[in-house]
Parts: structure tokens; sequence; C-alpha cells
């Protein structure tokens, strides 16, 4: 529940409940606001697994696939707040969008990447998918590059923020490499 309070937030400022303000550009606040939790979201999805081998506990994997569609929902509430808030659903202003700012590009990648991530988290999916579901989820490691890297070039003068996010990718994408170079107990690197 705790997942959904930024867009509980989003909600009492827009009906103006809490005497929450969206500022002068409440379009913006929304799109800013939604991206920045998507992109929170996929890195706190990525981290359940060192987690998980830091605590040498099972239990945060319990959360990923919760957290992972989290990280889908306000990703796309970050698109359709673009879309349809922002560009209107003009079909011409959103293609030239698109095609001249790459910074839009890169975030359309990433969310398309994301759709089949979305639609496949079920444990049926999973179980119908075999193997390549994990290769299939594997694509979250370049989703987080290409919104890392959306969000910086977005920020344009202060990139502060975005650095910082993309150091905490740095540590989380480091570590699984780290992990999967280290000789296991039987002196075999894992696959």
């Amino acid at each position: 529940m705790l997942s959904l309070l930024p867009f509980l937030w989003v909600l009492a400022g827009i009906f103006g409940f809490f005497d929450i303000r969206l500022g002068a550009n409440p379009v913006e606040t929304i799109q800013d606001l939604f991206g920045v939790w998507g992109l929170r979201f996929v890195l706190i999805t990525l981290a359940v697994t060192p987690l998980r081998q830091l605590l040498g506990k099972p239990w945060p994997l319990a959360f990923r696939r919760m957290l992972g569609l989290y990280a889908f929902f306000y990703c796309a509430l970050h698109f359709l707040t673009w879309l349809i808030l922002d560009q209107s659903l003009d079909p011409a202003a959103i293609l030239e969008d698109i095609f001249e700012r790459p910074f839009i590009t890169i975030g359309t990648a990433a969310l398309v990447l994301l759709i089949p991530l979305a639609v496949t988290s079920t444990a049926g999916w999973r179980r119908k998918l075999g193997p390549r579901w994990n290769s299939l989820h594997r694509l979250i490691y370049p989703i987080g590059i290409l919104i890392c890297w959306h969000y910086y070039w977005q920020v344009k003068l202060d990139a502060l923020d975005a650095l910082v996010y993309c150091i905490i990718l740095a540590a989380l994408l480091g570590f699984r490499f780290w992990k999967k170079q280290r000789p296991n107990k039987k002196g075999v690197r894992a696959s």
C-alpha cells in the first residue's frame, strides 16, 4: 500500500485535498513525479536480489514482482501524462517529440521494453515461458540504464539527482557482475 502513496499524493493535489498544491505547472509536476517514482521503483526492484544475497534471507524476493509492477505503473503514468496532458494526443506533436528529442526517444524505448515484463509477471507466464522467462526479465538491466539516461538528459542543467540515480544503478549492476565473477564454494563461477 505504501507504493501507492505518490499516486495518492498526485490525486490529492489534483482535487485540492489536504492543501496539496501541484505548483505553477501542474502537468509538469505530475509528469516529473511519476517519472521519478518509476525510476525509483526500477532501482528498488533491482535492489531486491542484492538485498536477499546480503541478508542471506529469501523474504525480499516476495516483493520483487509487486515492486516491478509498480515500476511499470509509474512509468506508464509518466508516459500517459506526457501523451495526454502535455501532447493532447496530437499524433504530429507526439512523433515530433519522440524523433527530435532524444531523451523522449530513449524513455519511450524503456517503456516499450517494460511492457513484456509487466505482461509476463504472473506465475502462469513464468511456467509457460520456462527458462526463457529469466532471459526476458533480464531486460530490466538495459531498461534501468535507459531510464537513468532518459532522466539525465531530461534534467539538463541540474543533473545532480540524475547522477545519484546513475550511481545507484551502477552499484546495483556492479554488485551483480561482481557476484557472478566470484567463484562459489566449489570454485565455479556463478552463471
